[in-house]
């Protein structure tokens, strides 16, 4: 297996998908699990279109969370950077759908949301090796929220740096998975001062900046070398290498949106990584490059579950060819 050119930070989790659609919580009589978590997703996509990706996390001693290894490294994905706690569970997801597929957190069973694996990775066995190699690192935010994670967050950070590896910080705010809510917008804004790539919805847009403007964004951060903005059926808005432009929603069949927002950042990292960081520098490839992340998001869509459904590469350029020019 080829030394992972991205490292994908934060939880490897079960979606537990609510069978019947349009229902609360209580009223749900069955659920689906599917492998997910931000970062896992992204590692996983990013492989499956064709660029080598590593996971850095944290998972239980438990079947579920060698269920979730063992999946990763079939797909893969390098996991030599995978942690094993011998007494927290692997986290698992309530997840609820509309009629129309959108998805709702609803919880996790019996367990607070500060018992997981996940929450305690460990910065004192992070591997040096993997940064050494990398040139992209993939976080989220929501293990900020967790003291020993968030340890191990800050040194990857400092690897990322060391290294000149670049960074993208995928906001995905979700407010169920912290103890305390109030004490993410310091925290997620912090973070958001040391990254190369920022990625956001238009609502986390408006929540930390007031603007789902990208380049108002771009220009709030300074050091920023893109920002990408994601507003769901209303398509997506980019400021990359000083250039910013929109991309319409493509028409799809919306199946399950989990993972849609992951295989836009794997689209996006793959690109980056497959044709050079200088391609944003010219409008036209910026545009082409936003529009393929696009296209990934869109396509993930269409079936259920977030891993299960990442589309190929031969799958996004056959779906790229299939639409009318702008």
């Amino acid at each position: 297996m080829p030394a992972p050119r991205v490292l994908c930070l934060g939880e490897v989790l079960f979606d537990c998908l609510a069978d019947q659609l349009g229902r609360e919580l209580e009223a749900v009589e069955s659920w689906t699990p599917y492998p997910g978590g931000a970062p896992a997703n992204v590692a996983c996509g990013v492989v499956k279109l064709g660029t080598s990706a590593g996971f850095i996390g944290c998972v239980g001693q438990d079947e579920p969370g060698e269920e979730l290894v063992t999946l990763l490294h079939s797909l893969n994905v390098d996991v030599t950077g995978v942690q094993h706690h011998p007494i927290a569970p692997t986290r698992q997801v309530y997840v609820t759908r509309s009629e129309s597929g959108d998805r709702h957190f609803a919880g996790f069973g019996a367990y607070d949301t500060t018992e997981f694996a996940d929450t305690r990775l460990r910065a004192d066995k992070l591997s040096r090796s993997l940064f050494e190699s990398a040139d992209f690192l993939v976080l989220g935010t929501l293990e900020l929220a967790y003291p020993e994670t968030r340890q191990a967050i800050y040194q990857a950070l400092e690897l990322a740096e060391r290294f000149y590896v670049k960074i993208l910080l995928d906001v995905n705010w979700r407010p169920i998975f912290w103890p305390n809510p109030d004490a993410a917008v310091q925290l997620v804004q912090d973070l958001i001062k040391r990254v190369d790539f920022l990625k956001l919805s238009d609502e986390e847009a408006q929540w930390l900046f007031g603007t789902v403007d990208p380049g108002v964004i771009a220009h709030r951060i300074d050091t920023a070398e893109g920002v990408l903005v994601t507003a769901g059926e209303r398509g997506s808005a980019y400021c990359l290498g000083g250039h910013e432009g929109q991309v319409p929603v493509f028409p799809v069949q919306v199946v399950d949106t989990t993972g849609a927002g992951d295989s836009f950042v794997a689209g996006f990292v793959h690109q980056v990584c497959h044709k050079g960081i200088h391609i944003l520098e010219n409008p036209d490839t910026a545009r082409a490059v936003a529009t393929y992340a696009s296209a990934a998001g869109a396509l993930t869509t269409t079936k259920p579950g977030a891993i299960a459904a990442q589309p190929t590469a031969a799958e996004i350029e056959a779906f790229l060819a299939q639409q009318p020019n702008p």
